[in-house]
């Protein structure tokens, strides 16, 4: 007891308790409302309930004895891999969500050598999850046999889909508006008096590549009167992540391109790398763009101008999504879209005269 309240118990129990007021921020409710639940007084709303208990379990402290309870269920989540830093962003607010809701997150990674998505998900059935969230998966690439997912169905399984729309599967999808996403980039640079614009996106076969390549041409028609065959010469299709970008960059540099936008921001990094190979400066010579807003790109040097991800809304709307099947109440088999926005940072600046042509 600490001034007449029960308390919950650190792991281990020879640390001190944890003060109403940390359980309180973290959860975001008043001390008296921490108060109630842990004494297991009535009057306190059960999703506010709920959201006190996950506090103690994400502050790391054993909940009272009497408010411990069973699992409602497993639910996995299957990721591409953790080097890219937007997937354990998404993977951190999809844990702590299900968590508020009683759920115990599986995550599951396709690391290089390691388990495919079709293994994985066989584990997870295994396991008897009780739904899957998939990230950035084989939905999302055109090549993929979509049956896998129509067989899951079948199986009884739910499961919700982000990044990535198959008009051949019937689920719920969640993505950002990547075709706005390269509009606004591109609407960003031509702002700043840049017109040799050029893109550099992962493989053609995935939904947001080709998305993100449509509103980069559309972009530039609609800006700059550039046909789709002139977009066209300046998009770089490549490989994901550090080394892809750069790679493609250096091709759109020696194609006279000032600004550079990127699939991702750890592309967008690799691009950025490219130009100080050349003996050149961001934002000084080369403009350069990412997307996500992954932690830390604030901090670069020189801070990445980004489109952010609206990360938190389309988790948490595909969890949501993914509770009401597990919940018995059907929702809609389409494609639920969230708006990106630009982060305008360090990374973009006025294109130098000689270079508007």
């Amino acid at each position: 007891m600490v001034d007449g309240v029960t308390t919950a118990l650190p792991r281990g129990g020879d640390a001190a308790a944890p003060r109403l007021a940390d359980i309180a921020a973290q959860a975001a409710v008043s001390e008296a409302t921490v108060s109630r639940v842990l004494n297991g007084k009535s009057g306190v709303a059960h999703a506010t309930r709920q959201r006190v208990l996950a506090a103690l379990d994400v502050l790391g402290y054993e909940r009272p004895v009497r408010l411990k309870r069973r699992s409602a269920g497993l639910v996995g989540l299957v990721i591409p891999e953790l080097t890219n830093p937007i997937f354990p962003a998404f993977a951190q607010v999809i844990e702590q969500v299900l968590a508020g809701h009683g759920y115990t997150p599986v995550l599951c990674t396709q690391m290089p050598g390691g388990a495919t998505e079709d293994e994985l998900v066989e584990q997870l059935e295994e396991r008897g999850v009780t739904g899957i969230v998939f990230l950035s998966g084989l939905h999302a690439d055109t090549t993929a046999d979509p049956a896998r997912y129509a067989r899951l169905a079948a199986r009884g399984v739910p499961f919700v889909l982000i990044n990535g729309y198959n008009e051949h599967i019937a689920a719920p999808f969640v993505s950002p508006d990547d075709r706005a996403a390269a509009r606004m980039a591109v609407t960003h640079l031509v702002e700043l008096g840049h017109e040799r614009i050029g893109l550099a996106v992962g493989p053609e076969r995935y939904v947001p590549s080709r998305r993100k390549a449509d509103g980069f041409t559309t972009a530039l028609r609609d800006l700059l009167g550039q046909s789709a065959a002139q977009a066209g010469a300046r998009i770089r299709h490549t490989l994901f992540g550090l080394e892809g970008g750069q790679a493609a960059a250096g091709a759109l540099l020696d194609d006279g391109c000032t600004g550079i936008v990127c699939g991702s921001d750890l592309m967008a990094l690799g691009a950025i790398r490219a130009v100080w190979q050349r003996g050149l400066s961001v934002p000084g010579d080369v403009s350069v763009v990412g997307f996500d807003d992954t932690p830390l790109v604030a901090f670069t040097d020189p801070p990445l101008t980004t489109v952010r991800q609206p990360v938190q809304s389309m988790a948490t709307a595909a969890v949501g999504a993914l509770l009401e099947e597990i919940g018995g109440t059907p929702v809609q088999r389409a494609e639920f879209v969230f708006q990106p926005d630009l982060m305008v940072r360090g990374s973009t600046g006025q294109a130098r005269r000689a270079d508007a042509r």
